[in-house]
């Protein structure tokens, strides 16, 4: 997959292409289904199959108090859009300037001057341009005088009535309903951060974690436990994993992530750790004492082992140096 930062960065022979447009927040399952079809028909008809994006919402500048919180960060739509198969990815700079840009300079300048577009792709939802002023009408009406084609892609609706959105996976998230969100996402929902040095409480617990710091990518689930997988340099390993302040200790910030990793004891300070959400164990809880802690915890572990298709644990619990 070829990737442009900017319109400016998209080579002056590109193209013929076959566009879709749109922010891909999560690129998930009607996503994926619109990229498909994209990818089948510019294969057909032997152009450039080709998502063009924004590298924040719209919102972010337009009305920042109504912006919606990512679920995943421009790093992370990049990867996983690579994986889909398409041939090329533009990452439009949603500026103020770009915002004022009206419909018809839109496909002049962006699908036609820049993309060489020949097939547009777009769902039955579709804006564009200045306040969202185009509609599917003009659209089609200037492919009509620029020679390119619009085709309608329908939105995808598993259950029937419902149409996969961003929005419904947020709310999955945010009620830590991960499992139900990774259906809809066609993958597991994850986060990324950096590990920091902790407490270290659970070491002394016997379940040592790594810490992720404040400033993560991707939608951070609602606080609770979870059984998960943790990859860092190239490596997947079981995870059980907590996010919350643990009420038990004074001092934990909210919205902590902790990694303990199952059978394994790393040295990860400093490293990017990326955690992939399985399912959802329990909520955040206060215990009266460390020793009714340890005794759930050891709970935990052993469900995130059953989830995970795991052995049971055979090391035994207790501080470790």
């Amino acid at each position: 997959m070829k990737f442009f930062a900017s319109l400016a960065d998209v080579p002056h022979d590109f193209g013929p292409s076959a566009v879709t447009i749109g922010k891909f927040d999560g690129v998930h399952s009607g996503h994926r289904s619109v990229i498909a079809r994209l990818r089948l028909e510019a294969a057909e008809e032997g152009l450039v199959s080709t998502v063009l994006t924004f590298d924040r919402h719209p919102l972010a500048l337009l009305s920042p108090d109504a912006r919606p919180e990512s679920l995943t960060s421009n790093d992370q739509k990049r990867a996983i859009l690579e994986t889909t198969g398409i041939d090329a990815l533009v990452m439009i700079e949603f500026t103020h300037d770009f915002s004022l840009k009206e419909p018809q300079d839109f496909v002049t300048d962006v699908l036609v001057g820049t993309l060489h577009a020949k097939l547009v792709f777009i769902g039955p939802d579709f804006k564009f341009g200045h306040r969202g002023l185009g509609s599917i009408e003009l659209l089609e009406r200037l492919g009509l005088e620029h020679g390119f084609e619009v085709r309608m892609i329908e939105a995808v609706r598993p259950l029937g009535d419902r149409v996969i959105s961003s929005t419904w996976i947020r709310d999955l998230l945010a009620e830590g309903r991960v499992a139900e969100a990774a259906s809809l996402l066609e993958r597991l929902p994850t986060v990324r951060g950096i590990v920091v040095p902790g407490e270290r409480r659970g070491r002394e617990l016997g379940y040592p974690t790594a810490n992720l710091a404040r400033s993560v990518e991707g939608y951070v689930p609602a606080d609770g436990v979870y059984a998960a997988y943790a990859t860092v340099d190239g490596r997947t390993m079981p995870a059980a994993v907590s996010i919350g302040n643990n009420p038990t200790f004074v001092g934990v910030p909210d919205k902590q992530i902790e990694a303990h990793l199952l059978d394994e004891d790393l040295d990860l300070y400093g490293k990017t750790v990326e955690i992939a959400f399985v399912d959802y164990i329990r909520g955040m809880e206060k215990f009266a004492s460390v020793g009714e802690l340890v005794t759930q915890m050891t709970h935990d572990e052993a469900r995130v082992r059953q989830l995970l298709g795991m052995p049971e644990r055979t090391t035994p619990i207790g501080p470790r140096t």
